[in-house]
């Protein structure tokens, strides 16, 4: 992108629609998901096919970015040579490593539990980028803004019950190893977006990763039924969900710090709420915990946001 559409993707109105608009199209999954085992005849308990039904769902998410990045360059998006191993880092990264432990983990832990530990990403991705990449200060605002972010995470899933301090390495520590492996991706797709179109990088790991995982979920048993025009649709939407926003995301993280994106991944477990209640019928997740955990949410964007745009900290 030139010069006039990078300065673009660096105003705050343009980030925040843009990450907005990803994460409500990552909460949208989550309704949709559970719709999907419904109509795919996917068993809670049958990790195996739900390992088989994101990798389709992932592999058709690369062929999707990387037709509407082709017709929107009116070429045909190949990776540079010098990118393959790029590729292969996000891939393992983002789509791998993420959703088998994504995966297992939720077979041994709560839905509520799972949730909160998987906003720790956002908290992850501000110590990596700081500590590990070394791309950008740790100052107290960022830290607040992002702790704040994430206490809007936990109060979005306080129910009352659901929650204890047990803690086993298959449950609870592969989700927070899941977190920790989005957190690595999105400080690599920063960086590799220096070098590569993040469309390109987006498309070609998601095909990747797709495909393994795929595979995987079908060498150890899982299987797919219930394919009907409606189901179709519904994995091909979640496709879109995926190549869209990941592929915006990369964007958005090309031209701007990590952490001034990453606090927004906190509205997508808000988004995810309010899908499901709409979608699902699951009204009784609304309440004072929505009203509070967006207040909460947005008060973490602004504080990080504030401090990284007064900077003008580009990364």
């Amino acid at each position: 992108m030139d010069n006039k559409n990078s300065s673009i993707f660096q105003k705050t109105f343009m980030v925040w629609i843009c990450a907005l608009a990803c994460t409500a199209l990552w909460g949208s999954a989550f309704p949709c998901i559970k719709i999907g085992y419904r109509l795919f005849a996917i068993k809670s308990s049958d990790t195996a096919s739900q390992i088989l039904f994101a990798g389709i769902r992932f592999f058709g998410a690369g062929i999707l970015a990387l037709l509407m990045g082709s017709a929107g360059q009116k070429k045909i998006l190949l990776p540079h040579g010098n990118s393959i191993h790029r590729i292969l880092i996000l891939c393992l990264f983002q789509t791998v490593l993420q959703y088998l432990l994504f995966y297992i983990s939720m077979a041994h832990i709560t839905g509520v539990k799972g949730s909160i530990l998987q906003g720790t990403n956002v908290l992850f991705s501000l110590l990596i980028v700081c500590l590990i990449f070394r791309t950008e200060n740790l100052t107290a605002l960022k830290t607040v803004g992002c702790v704040i972010g994430f206490l809007g995470v936990i109060v979005i899933n306080f129910t009352g019950g659901g929650l204890s301090l047990d803690f086993s390495l298959s449950g609870e520590g592969f989700m927070i190893l899941a977190s920790l492996s989005s957190s690595f991706s999105a400080a690599f797709l920063k960086q590799f977006s220096r070098y590569e179109n993040p469309v390109v990088l987006s498309g070609y790991q998601f095909l990747i990763g797709g495909a393994i995982l795929a595979i995987v979920g079908y060498a150890c048993g899982g299987r797919l039924s219930g394919f009907t025009p409606v189901s179709v649709i519904l994995l091909l939407y979640m496709a879109f969900i995926s190549a869209a926003a990941y592929s915006l995301w990369g964007i958005l993280l090309k031209y701007n710090p990590v952490s001034r994106i990453t606090v927004f991944m906190c509205m997508t477990q808000i988004f995810g709420v309010a899908f499901s209640a709409l979608f699902l019928r699951e009204t009784n997740s609304l309440g004072w915990q929505t009203v509070a955990a967006l207040a909460l949410v947005c008060a973490g964007i602004v504080l990080v946001n504030r401090k990284t745009s007064s900077a003008r900290e580009t990364g």
